[in-house]
């Protein structure tokens, strides 16, 4: 639920806001504030302008609220906070006071939560050969169009690759894993699913697929409190039916929202319960250099890329080469990239800076915004980088 049920919101929000002393440790890992160097776009200045709001000290102009919903989530501010500052829940709790900016893509962001919608539109994409003819149909769009954004995302063909069949859950008298598709996933970064219900079954564990449906994340964090509840309960819902010990999902994005929506219970990175049996995983020698991104969920939410860098290291001869930080997001950030294109484009073009300059033959990145924002970046700048989950990669190498 958005709030605490025994304290108004604005309350909650002031709160929250009290705990942060100043100190400004924040500032040296906020990408925003790198980018404008303005203390409106730092961590410290939306705690505070959160506070004003909360309090009723200021009107919230949309000037105001546009340093709220520039901000990434990417949460860099919480790992460094020695105050422990729980600036992503501030954060939601403010945009749910605040509700959804006006000008939000409502239509394009309704597609991308359907998955049924979303197939249909890949493949009317595919028909139509959209990919091919993106640039001139973006030429019509003004630079800052969601849809503009949206159609750099396009490919011609999916990224697809050869994955060993899943072996069969082994009978076992304990709890399962149940892996939750999520929406765009479920579709985009299918392979990924597959790979990951492959390796978690080759390490022992029993495996089961929930419905594919939006966890909420993008209503969350784009201040629709009712939409975002609405699918917390459908999340509440499969998670019963499932009868499963924990819950994974192969986007870190989701992972916040899905444990946001069932306290209480194992939400994971199916890389954090591989890695506890990595000794059961055997893969073939893959003599390749890999660029390895680490979205910021992967990094401050699930907290695994430890755990996802031991596993890539298993691959004898596999070169691995994690991007260095910072540059501290892509600038993908959930609907980020299509609300605010140009900045985050602003974002991505240094990340694609550090992934040339490690010169990889492939590139491997876990959340599937961040690697198609990335994908559109390539594509616009010449670059051919081919791009793949990990969890495809480690799949594709292991030997049954």
């Amino acid at each position: 639920m958005i709030g605490m049920p025994d304290e108004k919101p604005p309350l909650r929000i002031a709160s929250l806001a009290d705990q942060c002393v100043q100190c400004g440790l924040c500032l040296p890992v906020c990408p925003t504030y790198a980018l404008d160097g303005n203390e409106a776009e730092s961590p410290r200045g939306r705690i505070a302008i959160a506070a004003a709001l909360a309090r009723g000290e200021v009107e919230p102009t949309a000037a105001l609220r546009e340093h709220l919903d520039h901000c990434l989530g990417c949460l860099n501010c919480e790992r460094v906070c020695p105050a422990n500052v729980q600036y992503g829940e501030l954060l939601v709790e403010t945009r749910a006071l605040l509700g959804p900016a006006p000008d939000r893509p409502r239509l394009l962001l309704a597609l991308i939560k359907r998955p049924a919608l979303w197939r249909l539109a890949s493949r009317l994409a595919r028909m139509f050969r959209l990919a091919h003819w993106k640039r001139r149909l973006a030429q019509r769009l003004p630079p800052a169009s969601a849809w503009r954004a949206a159609l750099g995302t396009l490919t011609d063909a999916p990224n697809q690759a050869a994955l060993p069949t899943p072996p069969a859950d082994a009978p076992s008298a304990e709890p399962g894993v149940a892996l939750f598709p999520g929406c765009v996933a479920s579709i985009e970064d299918a392979q990924a699913q597959q790979a990951a219900i492959t390796l978690l079954r080759a390490a022992g564990y029993r495996v089961s697929l929930l419905p594919a449906f939006c966890c909420g994340a993008i209503d969350l964090h784009g201040g629709e409190a009712e939409g975002a509840e609405r699918a917390a309960q459908r999340v509440r819902d499969a998670w019963q039916a499932a009868g499963a010990q924990s819950l994974v999902s192969v986007t870190p994005g989701c992972l916040g929202t899905l444990r946001r929506a069932l306290p209480g219970v194992t939400v994971a990175d199916p890389i954090t319960l591989l890695s506890a049996r990595a000794n059961q995983l055997r893969f073939q020698p893959l003599a390749r250099r890999v660029a390895v991104h680490l979205p910021c969920t992967q990094v401050n939410v699930a907290r695994s890329e430890t755990a996802l860098l031991g596993l890539l290291r298993q691959v004898p001869q596999l070169e691995v080469k994690p991007l260095p930080r910072p540059p501290h997001c892509c600038g993908a950030a959930g609907s980020h990239m299509l609300e605010f294109p140009q900045r985050a484009a602003r974002l991505r073009d240094a990340t694609l800076e550090q992934i040339a300059a490690l010169a990889p033959q492939q590139l491997l990145s876990s959340n599937i915004g961040c690697r198609l924002h990335l994908a559109a970046g390539m594509d616009e700048g010449g670059r051919h980088w081919p791009h793949l989950h990990p969890l495809t990669l480690l799949a594709q190498q292991l030997i049954p």
